[in-house]
Order: structure tokens, then sequence, then C-alpha cells
């Protein structure tokens, strides 16, 4: 299956599946990943190496195909949505994408929220357009510092009812994807510490009965 994980910045494909992703590539499925805001530029401690800290993250969880746009970080709520929309659509339609992958609607990171409702618009492709595969699942994904951050309780909140199980080989493949990008991990109890990211792994296994898991919330399944 031809899976695509769209985020709205540089090392959000990680935190939320740096795991799963490697473990779909090693089983034979196609993965790609899209980028909303490439340079990630209001990012407090940001890399000065970003691209090739990406690069490198790319290439430790297995992934060859990157789409990049370039919209304003933390700005992206300022941006027309159409625009968003379409340059998902184009990705969608250039890889063939079968299965997305993106932020909940409600994390707290406003550039999440765009990403994922840009996406929620831009999943019904196939029925606008001639030649895209139908849509086989939609899943969100939770990122840690964002995800949990989701304090307004007129919101839904990330529900998982999917896990990935990851197993320690998943945690130490994540860790050192994370490590590649430049002031990411944080010192514990930091939620994107080394030890909060594996206790996360731990609890999501413990609640799906897995040896360490990632978890998602699946919104749309179609067979």
């Amino acid at each position: 299956m031809n899976y695509l994980f769209i985020v709205a910045h540089p090392d959000d494909e990680v935190l939320g599946a740096g795991a799963t992703i490697h473990k779909l590539i090693s089983k034979g499925n196609e993965v790609a990943v899209a980028i909303m805001s490439g340079h990630a530029a209001a990012r407090a401690n940001a890399s000065e190496t970003l691209f090739e800290d990406e690069a490198e993250a790319m290439t430790i969880i297995g992934v060859d195909k990157v789409y990049h746009a370039d919209f304003p970080n933390i700005k992206m709520n300022i941006v027309p949505h159409l625009e968003l929309v379409q340059f998902i659509e184009s990705c969608i339609k250039d890889f063939q994408a079968e299965a997305l992958v993106t932020h909940h609607p409600s994390d707290t990171n406003i550039d999440h929220q765009e990403t994922a409702k840009a996406v929620n618009a831009a999943c019904r492709l196939f029925q606008r357009m001639d030649g895209v595969p139908k849509l086989k699942r939609l899943l969100y994904m939770e990122v840690p510092s964002s995800t949990e951050w989701n304090l307004n309780t007129a919101n839904s909140h990330f529900a998982p009812n999917t896990f990935v199980e990851i197993g320690e080989n998943g945690i130490n493949i994540k860790c050192a994807a994370l490590k590649a990008y430049k002031g990411v991990i944080r010192p514990f109890p930091h939620p994107r510490s080394e030890k909060a990211i594996e206790g996360l792994a731990a609890y999501r296994g413990v609640q799906s009965g897995r040896k360490y898991a990632e978890a998602f919330e699946c919104v749309f399944q179609a067979e």
C-alpha cells in the first residue's frame, strides 16, 4: 500500500510515527512524507542544518520520497485553505497515495490543526479526479508536546484505536532519527526526551497488549 504522511514540520513525522514508517517500509509498503513548512523559521533553537538533519532522519527510517512546501511556520492559519489543500492533493496524485496519516485536528499547534483540516479536504480527491486511487485509510497520529496539550474541552481529544507494535528496535530507530534533528531531543521530563518517548511507547504497548507501540486514531477504513 502507498502511505503518505502529511506533517506540518520537519521532525513531526518521526515524533508521531517514525517507528511505524520504518516498519511499513520493511514490510514492503511504499511510504512518502509531505512537509508543509519546510524551513520552520519560527522554531526555537532551529538547526542551521535543518535540511541535512531531515535527510539523515529520513535515511534512518527508510524514506526516499519527500515533498516540500514552504508555508509559513506557526502562521498556516493565515494561508488560504485552498492553497494547503491543493499542495496535499498534488502529493496524493503524484504518489498515488492510498493511505493518509496526519496530525490530530485538535493538536495545540496551529500548523498541525491547519494541516489536518487540509488533509481532511484533500482525502476526497479520488471522488473528483480520475486516475487517483480510492482512499483506503485515514489515520491521525499523536505528536508529543502538542497532541496531549489539547486543553480545550470543547474539542474532541486524540482517541487511539489503532496500535502498531514497534518493539525495542523501533524505539531505537525512532530515537536515532530524532537525534538527527539537532535540538529536538530535550532533557527529561520534557515530552520529547528519550525517556518520555520510550515511556509513551511502553504505555501504548501496555494499552494494546504489545511490546512498545505507536498509537493512531483511525477515522476512515475501506477495503
